[in-house]
């Protein structure tokens, strides 16, 4: 694939996917519900809410695209839909660790998953052709690191500021793919 077509299917995947606002803002939704829970409930009730409710970030988001009236997918035999698929896989798969470590440990819950997600985010540079990504990876790991590290009991501080940081970055996207 040539330099004009990795362009052109990177703003087709800014396109259909509004540079990320819906799944963004699907996720911001998720995590506040999971903080909410956590703060006001358990942090366990908050880690169900989101390890299950991430399970659903997908479809929702494609419920959102279409009730916007936007195309929901890429379409069949896209060059980017193979990359899309693993990226999509990278944070399932990361979720053992993450579980591991809150086991061990329950109040590394939420950061271990902020530093998984913002890796997670990391190839979303080169899909979606947005360097934003990387400020947003940069951003979760970063605090989930400090959060980690430096906070004596983080529940769920790193839930509300990676709901904030998914909000945030919602529109960021959306004002990106439409400036493109």
């Amino acid at each position: 694939m040539g330099i004009m077509e990795i362009t052109q299917a990177q703003k087709d995947v800014r396109d259909t996917f509004v540079g990320g606002f819906t799944g963004q803002l699907v996720s911001a939704v998720l995590w506040g519900t999971s903080a909410a829970a956590c703060t006001w409930h358990s942090l366990h009730l908050g880690e169900i809410v989101l390890v299950l409710g991430g399970f659903l970030i997908f479809p929702v988001t494609q419920l959102l695209l279409r009730s916007l009236g936007h195309s929901y997918a890429l379409p069949k035999g896209h060059p980017m839909n193979a990359l899309a698929i693993q990226v999509a896989f990278t944070l399932p798969l990361t979720l053992p660790v993450v579980i591991g470590i809150a086991a061990l440990r329950p109040a590394w819950f939420y950061p271990a998953f902020m530093i998984t997600l913002g890796a997670h985010y990391l190839p979303f540079v080169f899909l979606y052709g947005m360097r934003q990504f990387a400020g947003l990876c940069a951003a979760l790991v970063a605090s989930g690191v400090a959060i980690g590290m430096y906070l004596p009991k983080p529940l769920s501080p790193g839930a509300w500021l990676t709901a904030t940081l998914l909000f945030l970055f919602a529109f960021v996207g959306r004002q990106v793919s439409r400036r493109n």
